[in-house]
């Protein structure tokens, strides 16, 4: 046996050990991978319509407006090569830095509770935008939109309560009321005056001191005084603000006679700002399957996410979403003519 071959019989079950080890090895990458949809024009696993509307006539029809979602590789769990090069293979799923699904310095925790806050909003900013749509003025506030279940406003304060006053002095933006209770570092007592459900109350909090500073374990967000009740019935395990646009044309289609849709299946995604305009968000292709899979016939893509479906030929239209505005105009057109010219990425 000369020297060379006995250096690969040697080298050879090192080389397919080092490549075991690599093929587990978590690298610093996590996976995203199309999701379930849901009908905001549907019911819920309680037979309730999802969009609620109380001091408003309601029209319920048989179209479907879809939100869409992706699921994300578990926190914490970083993919194998084995796994990455299974998934990147696969045309529903996507690669991408860990960072990016994950952000660094954020716990569990924190991405539930930052995901369950832009639910909240993304509700909100759709209710407001749909009724501006039909030619409202609604004014705006600062509202809790989380609470924390171990902080000091836990059975105090709700999702909602809009603050109109802290300590007796009136409050316009959150900087306000994040420093009317840093003066509470004694442990005093601090005055919110709120409405909740129209209602004015006096809510009295006694603040808990974390990283150093008072607080009373609320997340504040934009909202807004309705003139009537509006409620989304979405499952809770979901968050993020993605939802947004399809929120807003599902309200619009329920507060107006007809169908918005003409009866068909639509899907899209898009996170709604408070000017209407429709911005940027992840998982567009997997968002895109998901919707296939549902049966949607058209699907919204966001403007600022064109280049992400460039080559993307699927079995449904892509329309593209600069605003709600548009965006409802375009359906309109689409449920007269599935032919019409609509924007397009």
């Amino acid at each position: 046996m000369n020297q060379r071959l006995i250096a690969v019989c040697l080298a050879a079950p090192l080389v397919l050990i080092l490549g075991g080890i690599a093929a587990v090895v978590p690298l610093p990458f996590a996976s995203y991978s199309p999701g379930p949809t849901f009908n905001i024009l549907g019911k819920d696993s309680d037979n309730a319509e999802v969009v609620q509307v109380d001091g408003h006539p309601a029209y319920y029809d048989k179209g479907q407006l879809r939100f869409t979602t992706v699921i994300a590789s578990a926190y914490d769990q970083k993919l194998s090569l084995g796994a990455a090069l299974s998934r990147w293979f696969d045309p529903h799923k996507a690669v991408v830095p860990y960072d990016v699904v994950h952000p660094k310095n954020q716990s569990a925790a924190d991405e539930k509770a930052e995901g369950a806050v832009q639910m909240t909003t993304s509700q909100d900013v759709a209710k407001a935008i749909a009724l501006e749509e039909l030619g409202y003025k609604i004014p705006t506030a600062i509202q809790v939109a989380l609470v924390d279940e171990n902080g000091p406003a836990q059975g105090k304060l709700l999702v909602r309560d809009i603050f109109t006053e802290v300590d007796g002095q009136p409050v316009t933006t959150a900087d306000q009321i994040v420093k009317a209770v840093g003066k509470h570092a004694d442990g005093s007592l601090v005055e919110f005056r709120i409405l909740r459900d129209k209602r004015e109350l006096t809510v009295r909090i006694k603040p808990k001191e974390i990283d150093g500073k008072p607080r009373v374990g609320i997340s504040l967000g934009q909202g807004y005084q309705f003139p009537f009740t509006i409620q989304l019935r979405v499952d809770p395990t979901v968050g993020g603000p993605s939802a947004g646009l399809m929120f807003s044309l599902a309200i619009y289609d329920t507060l107006t006679p007809g169908s918005l849709t003409g009866g068909a299946t639509v899907a899209g995604t898009g996170e709604l700002e408070p000017d209407g305009t429709v911005g940027p968000i992840g998982g567009i292709q997997q968002k895109i399957a998901g919707a296939e899979d549902a049966g949607a016939e058209l699907f919204f893509v966001p403007k600022d996410n064109c280049p992400d479906v460039k080559g993307l030929d699927p079995d449904l239209r892509l329309v593209k979403a600069t605003s709600m505005h548009e965006a409802r105009v375009a359906l309109e057109k689409w449920a007269g003519d599935h032919n019409a010219k609509l924007p397009t990425c």
